[in-house]
């Protein structure tokens, strides 16, 4: 199948989901809660959003972040001062990729577009349609289609280095997947598949299933692995769309464990919990190291959830409300809630130090320090 083709019935996938959707139960109306931890918003910006996700990269001091109109945006963690600003000169289709000081973006006429310190250093067309950010590393810019073709340019001109196309299912999903970095290997989702790739040359080191998917036609078999994935050390996190949550070992490149559960929004983790929040809006909680459940949790059932963060005592998840709810990572209750703009909170939330960012859909940054 052609990669246009491809690309088309991804888009025509995601409009029937959204349309499935369209007939929600109510959503569970917010309980009363008394504050058990300390928190506040520190600073707030904004960039135009509309209607692109907005995707907070996070290198040094900084929060790289992206809007729809073109504009690339490096805020300090501290104030959210604008350090440097540009603009890839086209909308946007995908989110920001930076390693602090080259940021990479794709511009809705599939440009792969690369900023140097906010000034554009150079550009070139890709052959298919991207939904993912680009992960800046290494001396290198990685780009994953939706067709999850993934390939490799040189960050200082633009030099093609290499593509990795393999065969996979004709539909995938027209929302951002996994491509991350892991010591010395690139980390990609193709199909229900998490695949380590030596970023020098574009081959196959490992690759390990976290879904089985078993439909009964190819819309109900998509089971792409949805990004961001959470890393702890060496174990890597993500979720297969409507499938499955696991982990694996991506020193060794092996499963460790996998649990079948719906869901479309990233998980967050750390070294002890991985957190997921299913169709539903019920989150469940498992222990990192073997995949028992540890809890679950149904407070913020049909509340159109974000995807989900995990780093301290806290999990961090956002809602359509704009309220952002913080959970006991013992237990699920919440201990405190802040609101943002009253617009959808879109992506995941991201942490630099002790702050915690989160993006809505009216393209409002809102920085967070909790207890």
């Amino acid at each position: 199948m052609s990669r246009l083709l491809t690309a088309a019935l991804s888009l025509c996938l995601c409009a029937a989901l959204a349309a499935c959707s369209s007939d929600k139960p109510k959503p569970t109306a917010l309980e009363s809660i008394t504050p058990q931890i300390a928190g506040r918003s520190v600073w707030n910006a904004r960039v135009d959003a509309t209607p692109f996700v907005l995707m907070p990269s996070v290198k040094d001091d900084a929060f790289i972040v992206a809007g729809g109109d073109g504009s690339v945006v490096a805020l300090s963690r501290d104030n959210g001062s604008e350090l440097w600003r540009g603009n890839a000169g086209a909308r946007l289709s995908a989110g920001v990729g930076s390693d602090g000081r080259y940021a990479a973006v794709v511009t809705r006429d599939n440009e792969l577009v690369v900023l140097d310190k906010g000034g554009v250093k150079w550009r070139t067309r890709l052959g298919s349609l991207v939904a993912t950010a680009p992960l800046v590393a290494g001396e290198r810019v990685f780009v994953m289609g939706v067709d999850r073709a993934v390939q490799a340019y040189d960050v200082q001109d633009g030099r093609y280095l290499w593509d990795l196309r393999r065969a996979g299912e004709p539909l995938t999903l027209s929302q951002p997947g996994v491509v991350s970095a892991f010591k010395d290997t690139l980390l990609v989702g193709q199909g229900q598949r998490l695949a380590g790739i030596d970023p020098l040359r574009g081959t196959v080191r490992w690759e390990v299933a976290i879904a089985n998917p078993r439909g009964t036609n190819e819309v109900e078999r998509v089971a792409d692995l949805v990004g961001p994935a959470a890393r702890a050390g060496d174990v890597v996190c993500a979720r297969a769309f409507q499938s499955a949550v696991g982990c694996a070992n991506a020193q060794t490149g092996t499963l460790l464990w996998t649990k079948n559960t719906g869901g479309a929004q990233a998980i967050g983790a750390d070294a002890e919990l991985v957190a997921s929040a299913d169709g539903s809006g019920r989150i469940t909680a498992w222990r990192a190291n073997n995949g028992d459940l540890a809890w679950t949790a149904e407070q913020l059932l049909h509340r159109d959830l974000s995807g989900l963060l995990v780093v301290g005592r806290t999990v961090i998840v956002g809602d359509f409300e704009g309220q952002v709810h913080f959970l006991d990572r013992t237990n699920g209750k919440t201990l405190l809630r802040l609101p943002t703009d009253g617009s959808q909170v879109i992506g995941t939330p991201v942490v630099l130090g002790n702050t915690v960012l989160v993006t809505t859909k009216k393209g409002g940054l809102f920085a967070f320090r909790p207890e």
